[in-house]
């Protein structure tokens, strides 16, 4: 009986932390700290990115400010059940890229035991839901919302503006691409485009 108990506290638990925000916000580089984190307390961690994004690497995920830690590029989110195995957290970039079955990954990982923590958009370039991210966030026991800084007049910005006309919800890009704006800055560029 007095073993019994004794293990109750013991039990591994999983849960789910998503961390959300715009383009240069921040995403990537929180993700990257909380693995190495894991990695100094010795715990056996797995990093995926979609298979789609090479921007920087085929093989590592690398914030915009050149942090990178070693990944594996899966192309559907079931893969990463099939590769992560004898892991106690699992990082997962560009959440957004991923199909919608992701949900259900995630939650099977965290049933299992294991910390999973998640980076994504949470919005696309005209301001809708982004994939899988919308029922990951409900999902969630841990949410993290990160901002970037509007490049027109310095407050938070949650918005990605893209400056090209490519209409594509996907497109990869950097700051050729892509200006992280704040509500009224990104809603006055989206007034110039329907005038």
């Amino acid at each position: 009986m007095f073993l019994e108990n004794s293990h109750k506290g013991l039990e591994k638990k999983g849960w789910i932390e998503v961390i959300v925000g715009s383009m240069f916000s921040g995403k990537t580089e929180e993700l990257i700290r909380r693995m190495k984190r894991a990695k100094i307390a010795r715990q056996n961690v797995e990093i995926f990115k979609p298979q789609i994004d090479v921007r920087y690497s085929e093989e590592k995920v690398v914030s915009h400010d050149d942090n990178a830690i070693l990944s594996t590029p899966v192309s559907t989110s079931r893969n990463i059940l099939l590769l992560a195995n004898d892991v106690e957290v699992v990082g997962i970039d560009e959440a957004q890229f991923f199909d919608e079955g992701l949900v259900e990954v995630c939650n099977e990982l965290a049933n299992r035991g294991i910390r999973v923590i998640v980076a994504g958009l949470d919005m696309d370039f005209s301001a809708k839901p982004f994939g899988p991210i919308p029922a990951l966030l409900a999902s969630a026991e841990y949410v993290t919302k990160v901002h970037a800084i509007c490049v027109k007049c310095g407050n938070l910005a949650h918005y990605s503006h893209r400056l090209s006309n490519v209409e594509s919800q996907v497109l990869l890009g950097e700051l050729d691409e892509y200006e992280p704006l704040c509500r009224v800055c990104y809603t006055r560029e989206m007034d110039k485009t329907t005038h």
